[in-house]
Order: C-alpha cells, then structure tokens, then sequence
C-alpha cells in the first residue's frame, strides 16, 4: 500500500474509476494509483480468470478424451493434434489468447461426432450414401455446440472447416483456399500427418518420412501449400513429436500408397 504524494491532485484519483482516493491506497503500477475497492476487483477478476482459464481447459479435453475413448482412439489423438497443431500456428501469432483458440478448436475438431449415430460412427466396412450424409454433418454440429460458449467462439470456426479441402471439394461448405480459416488449414496439415502415422486395424502407421512425402504431393490440392512450407520449417520438432508418438515403431517400408488406397485415413 502507498501513499499519494501529497499536494498532487492526479494523484489522487483512481486510474480505474476516477473517484477521489483519501487515505492509504494500493498503487500496484506505475501509471497511477487506485483506489482499494478497484484494487481488490481487478485482482478478483485476474483470479477468476485463471482459475477459469485452467477450467476451460479441463472441459475442453474432458470432451475430446470422451470422444475419443466412443471411438476406440487411446485418448492421446485428439490432445497430439491439438499440441501439434500450436507448433504451426506460433508461426503466424503469439497471442496467448488466440493460440488457446487454435488449440481448444484442434482438440474438439470431430466434437461433432457426438452427434452421430453408433450405427455410422463405429460401423465396420464402408459407408453407404446415406451414412455418409450423416456423417458429413459431424463439423456443423460440433460448431453449434461450440459456438453457445463464448470463450470458444474462434474454436467453433475451426471445428466448423476442419474438413474442408485446399481445392475446394471438402465439406460442408466447399470452401477453397483463403476462404477456410487459417487455423483449420493449418490443423488439416497435422491431422493428415497423424493420420498417415498412427495405426489403424487396416494397416501399421507409417513413418515420417512416408507421411512428409505425401503431405508434400498434395500441397495445393487437399492441404494450403502455405501450411505445407511452415510444416518444412518445423519438420525437425515433428518429426521428434511424431517418432515419440510411435515410439520409434513406425514402418518405413510402408508406402505411402497403402494408406491412400485403404479407407480414408483423415478423420472423415
């Protein structure tokens, strides 16, 4: 607690809500002084905030490990291409706030799921049409459910365009290029390379270098060859990141062919 400097005047008034101070007063920063009753308010709200922001986080991964564990994943996918994901973003924006965005949209990308039926979701062999339909409406329900809390607003875009395609055939809304967020080009790069590098009933993962070659060949077709060129730039903390994931286990002889051919390996 300090003083205000006797005879000055400004020094006297709250810098948050203007009234007279008299008495002791908590200064706290060098731009003024401020009254206790703004003081205590501003440290409740810095308080709240963090308590709120370690909540947010708990329920955000709450529902993806819920998700995952519907979809016989091991609960690790969804947080591996939320953190994956970030790698690529710093590029672009070292906003604390923006890249919880990023990372809450990445982690809840296929939230929507939870609106799909078992029948389609956890069917064995391919989908037919209709199945399919449904299926293609899991990111516009993810988005509706993101989009009624408000401290997942910029999230709830990136699970809405998570899908969408570089060229434009994706869905739901066929987005190309530009007009998909930056953020959901960015996470289609990562989910691809999860994808290509995990395992599946159908085959073993295959190893970075196979995956790197395929994410190169559809640059500017399926994935933003601007994502592609940060993807390059951060290849050598990936790659670290994806071998841990694997635990070295990967198949370096597997071709990429063999999951191009094999049931859709991007989340779809």
């Amino acid at each position: 607690m300090n003083h205000p400097a006797s005879g000055d005047p400004a020094a006297r008034t709250c810098r948050l809500c203007g009234c007279v101070i008299s008495g002791l007063q908590f200064s706290g920063a060098p731009d003024g002084y401020c009254c206790e009753g703004c003081f205590l308010a501003e440290r409740k709200q810095r308080s709240l905030a963090a308590a709120l922001d370690e909540a947010q986080f708990a329920l955000a991964e709450a529902l993806a490990e819920a998700l995952d564990a519907r979809e016989g994943e091991t609960g690790l996918h969804s947080k591996r291409v939320a953190c994956h994901t970030l790698v690529l973003a710093k590029h672009f924006t070292d906003d604390p706030q923006r890249l919880h965005q990023v990372y809450w949209g990445a982690l809840l990308h296929d939230i929507g799921k939870i609106g799909i039926p078992d029948s389609v979701l956890l069917k064995h062999g391919s989908l037919n049409d209709a199945e399919w339909t449904i299926m293609r409406g899991h990111p516009q329900i993810g988005h509706h459910i993101l989009a009624n809390a408000p401290f997942l607003a910029e999230a709830a875009e990136i699970v809405l365009s998570h899908e969408e395609r570089f060229d434009g055939t994706g869905y739901p809304r066929g987005l190309a290029g530009s007009a998909i967020p930056l953020w959901a080009r960015l996470f289609a790069v990562i989910d691809t390379l999860d994808a290509i590098t995990s395992d599946r009933p159908y085959r073993r993962g295959a190893s970075f270098k196979v995956a790197r070659t395929e994410l190169l060949r559809v640059s500017g077709t399926q994935l933003d060859p601007i994502a592609i060129e940060v993807f390059v730039a951060e290849e050598a903390t990936l790659r670290e990141m994806v071998e841990t994931k694997c635990n070295a286990a990967a198949v370096e002889s597997t071709p990429a062919a063999a999951w191009r051919t094999s049931p859709p390996a991007t989340g779809q």
